[in-house]
């Protein structure tokens, strides 16, 4: 296998700039084991290699940054473990490759029902986040769960919402706004926890609701 990482990691250099690289701490991403490779440019890189399970972990394990991206995009969701999941959102240390690991790959898998519930209980801040995250991008892309799914996971969101950390509540937010996003009955049952985290004694909750009740009860909320 490691005739088969080191060229991506060739490629991922010979493809990696300097202002990418500074510009990543202006979004809050450590830079210290980064190339400096534009999202974009690691898109295509994944389209090209197509699936392959085996350079996914290989590529996980070297610890560099974009190489973690890489691996959201060539893992195949059906071969992925459990464990594999709990060991991976144990590594996450920003919101980037979190979040784009839950886009491109933990959606999809057989285990991402039951990782929401699990992650949303963590202490780990990025543990935490990858739940809520997660919850977020299943509202896009997994068209055929029911609205009892859903409505499982404004009770993690009404749970948790208190969570002070900038990258929890920003994704408890998000996952808020995005069920209310998903169909009118859902609107609803967002909108009603919205009302309730507004009324919250705790910042963070209060910011949630209100934030999140400004976005699902705008006159365009209600197209589905």
């Amino acid at each position: 296998m490691e005739d088969e990482v080191q060229p991506v990691l060739q490629w991922l250099k010979d493809h990696s700039t300097q202002a990418t690289l500074d510009g990543m701490a202006r979004y809050a991403i450590p830079s210290d084991k980064a190339f400096g490779v534009a999202m974009r440019d690691i898109k295509a890189l994944g389209k090209k290699l197509g699936h392959n399970h085996e350079l996914a972990l290989a590529l996980w394990d070297t610890g560099w940054y974009e190489a973690r991206l890489l691996a959201s995009f060539v893992d195949d969701p059906a071969l992925v473990t459990a464990a594999q999941m709990d060991r991976w959102c144990k590594d996450f240390d920003n919101w980037a490759i979190c979040d784009t690991m839950c886009f491109n790959l933990f959606d999809r898998t057989p285990h991402r029902w039951a990782k929401v519930t699990q992650w949303s209980s963590k202490r780990n801040e990025f543990e935490k986040r990858t739940a809520f995250a997660l919850l977020w991008s299943l509202t896009a892309h997994d068209r055929h769960a029911d609205d009892a799914a859903f409505i499982r996971g404004l009770e993690l969101i009404e749970r948790e919402a208190g969570d002070e950390r900038n990258f929890v509540k920003k994704a408890v937010n998000m996952a808020l706004r995005a069920i209310g996003k998903r169909n009118r009955a859902l609107n609803a049952a967002a909108v009603a926890v919205a009302r309730r985290l507004a009324d919250s004694e705790q910042d963070a909750a209060r910011w949630v609701g209100k934030d999140a009740l400004r976005e699902l009860t705008k006159p365009n909320a209600g197209r589905f």
